[in-house]
Formats: C-alpha cells, sequence, structure tokens
C-alpha cells in the first residue's frame, strides 16, 4: 500500500524522463541511476541519520542495483570518513532545486512502494 499520495506531475516526470522506454528492472535502475547522477548538484550539506553529512557523489552502479545510494562525508572532529547510504535516508539542507527535486522524485518512488521490475536481469549496467 503507498504511504504517499499521488503526484500526477512526478508521475508525469517519472515515466517520461526517468523510465521513458525501459522494458525491464535493469533499464529502470539505469534510468534512475542517470537521472541521479543528471540531477544531482554534489557536494550539498544533507542529514543521515541525525548527523550533518556532505553529499560527495553517487555510489558505484554496483551498490546501486537494489536501490539508489550516495557517497556522503561525515567529519566529526578531526576524522573524516565517506561511506554509501540509502538516498531514501538523505534529507537535504543545503542543496540546489534541481538536486532537491531529485531526491523528492526518488524518495516518491519509494514511498508509493514501486520497485524495479524483476526480469531475472542480474547486471546493472
Amino acid at each position: 500500500m503507498a504511504v504517499t499520495s499521488h503526484d500526477n506531475e512526478r508521475e508525469q516526470r517519472i515515466i517520461n524522463e526517468i523510465i521513458v522506454d525501459t522494458y525491464n528492472g535493469h533499464e529502470e535502475r539505469m534510468g534512475w541511476y542517470c537521472y541521479l547522477e543528471d540531477n544531482l548538484n554534489q557536494p550539498f550539506g544533507a542529514v543521515w541519520d541525525g548527523a550533518n553529512v556532505e553529499v560527495v557523489a553517487m555510489s558505484s552502479k554496483e551498490e546501486c542495483e537494489q536501490e539508489m545510494r550516495v557517497d556522503v562525508r561525515y567529519t566529526e572532529g578531526q576524522n573524516q570518513d565517506v561511506f554509501s547510504v540509502s538516498l531514501s535516508e538523505i534529507e537535504p539542507v543545503d542543496s540546489d532545486e534541481m538536486t532537491t527535486e531529485a531526491i523528492a522524485d526518488w524518495k516518491y518512488w519509494v514511498e508509493r512502494g514501486y520497485d524495479f521490475s524483476d526480469d531475472g536481469e542480474d547486471e546493472f549496467f
């Protein structure tokens, strides 16, 4: 059951720009990965799990086979660590409009209960 209300404008963007001409889960993942890679203007500030982080890149294609992920930089004192987290867990706080919209598109997809069509395709790219 969908948690988020239907948003016709967002649905049309997803259908016409992100997963257009896709025929299986592999192609849907590729569409989402490319859309997010093109529209997330990194670095940008965000909150993840209550901590301030900096999103520095999309995670590798291999890490995005099940869900879209981003690499974040977490700084505590003089220590820094970069690791991959689920994009749906990121709250942008210092990002441009295009980045904010792209993240909202992905969260909408997840919250509506959509997933990648499973056709037995194992390889992402």
